[in-house]
């Protein structure tokens, strides 16, 4: 045995390969297991290595669909690979295409990598296959990148639906997915002004400034951990894209009213209705999720605000509700989720064709069991973070075929977004747009007083 060799043994790895071996584990749990990123990283949370772990998962995972069709062609027969293999090669061709790290250094890593995945046979496999796609790598681009799905790393099929639904929007919309997202709070107003906070931000050193068409939104100038941000422990501010921001004021709550969240977590907007409106008769959080309850209850008590948090299936309302009609519903419903793939890039190969009519069918089901909770009179909110109109303006069209009573009334605040795009029935921001937003489909709903 060699000197590397003995020191390898002992488990002094090249640099880096411990991080891109977990790294490839957690690709593994999502390319091949299914899982949700934050569920595959959750395992690495206590690792010395975790910010590197989480930034070479995430950054193959937006590259992924990219990155495998050029490697599976340096390979005989890729399905015969173990998966975690598989996903060991797209990590480090990742490393190779988009870090700044060396390529052989990162070969290296890799090769050490596949022994601590225990692959230790595979080892000249990853040196020669990373080796040639370092070498060969432009030409391998340029032909795989002829196909815009490729070139843009998301599946074919949403490829084709954005086109049919964005003629115009698309190819921003693909690029805006792969772009890295601008980090903005929401400034608890009641208890600063969003001019004192940016001061504050200025006195720890970090450089911001006022998203001036969405009321309590700062931009910081870089991301930073929450933990880095003057007043989070203490709930003055919360992280929040600006353009979820509008959710809760589209409301217009006023005192006294009882406030339904119909689908509430993690509780981000029904901390903002707090804020918004003291004096609530009632604030009442719905999740379908007992653990994604306890997000929203969490994120309550660090903002220092209340609410009555109920674990139930908006769709089968007879189980907690008490016939008391809500002044407001907000209907903030499960979707495909397409609209903020540039913070969650795991929903490009989480996400399938087959989900996108299951996720209508839920929406429309949760939109008339609200509705039929709204008092005459009232206000309900439609919101979804979906790109994709058969999720939005279409089951908005189906809710106001069955519900004669509804009428949608413009949702002009989130109109006077830069960028945002009228529909026939509600207002769509795209991500990446002129308002710096992810992509949120917006709808105001009032209930007539008489009809049936």
């Amino acid at each position: 045995m060699n000197t590397r060799s003995r020191s390898r043994a002992r488990g002094r790895w090249a640099p880096g390969a411990e991080a891109l071996a977990a790294a490839a584990r957690a690709l593994k749990r999502i390319a091949f297991d299914s899982r949700s990123a934050e569920d595959a990283l959750g395992a690495f949370e206590s690792a010395a290595e975790r910010a590197a772990i989480r930034a070479i998962t995430l950054g193959t995972t937006r590259w992924y669909l990219r990155l495998t069709p050029v490697i599976e062609r340096l390979l005989e027969k890729p399905e015969r690979l173990a998966p975690e293999l598989r996903a060991l090669l797209a990590a480090g061709a990742h490393q190779i295409e988009y870090s700044r790290n060396p390529a052989h250094s990162t070969v290296d890593a890799a090769v050490d990598a596949a022994r601590i995945l225990k692959q230790d046979r595979a080892a000249g496999l990853v040196n020669a296959v990373l080796r040639r796609f370092a070498r060969e790598k432009e030409a391998l681009f340029a032909a795989a990148d002829a196909d815009i799905a490729v070139r843009t790393a998301h599946p074919t099929w949403l490829v084709e639906q954005l086109r049919a639904a964005w003629p115009d929007h698309y190819e921003r919309i693909l690029d805006a997915n792969n772009a890295h997202p601008p980090m903005v709070v929401r400034v608890d107003t009641s208890r600063t002004s969003v001019a004192d906070y940016i001061a504050e931000l200025s006195g720890a050193g970090l450089n911001a400034a006022p998203v001036v068409w969405a009321n309590a939104a700062v931009q910081l100038e870089h991301p930073v951990a929450v933990s880095a941000l003057p007043g989070f422990a203490e709930g003055r501010v919360s992280v929040q894209d600006a353009g979820a921001q509008l959710a809760a004021p589209l409301l217009e709550c006023q005192p006294g009213m009882r406030v339904l969240d119909a689908c509430a977590a993690p509780g981000g907007k029904t901390g903002h209705l707090a804020e918004l409106t003291p004096g609530l008769a009632a604030l009442v959080a719905v999740d379908a999720d007992a653990r994604r309850i306890e997000r929203v209850r969490e994120n309550l008590q660090r903002l220092g605000r209340e609410a009555t948090l109920v674990v139930a299936d908006m769709r089968n309302p007879q189980a907690f509700w008490d016939g008391k009609p809500f002044d407001r519903v907000l209907v903030d419903a499960p979707c495909s989720s397409t609209g903020v793939i540039r913070r969650h890039p795991d929903i490009k190969l989480l996400r399938r064709p087959g989900d996108i009519a299951a996720l209508a069918a839920t929406q429309l089901e949760i939109l008339r069991a609200g509705f039929r909770m709204l008092a005459p009179g009232g206000r309900l909110v439609y919101s979804t973070c979906s790109v994709l109109p058969v999720e939005n303006e279409q089951v908005l069209a189906e809710f106001l075929r069955r519900e004669r009573r509804a009428r949608v009334v413009p949702a002009t605040l989130v109109a006077e977004a830069p960028g945002a795009v009228q529909r026939v029935a509600g207002v769509q921001l795209l991500p990446g747009a002129e308002a710096g937003t992810d992509g949120f489909h917006y709808a105001c709903v009032e209930k007539a007083t008489g009809g049936t």
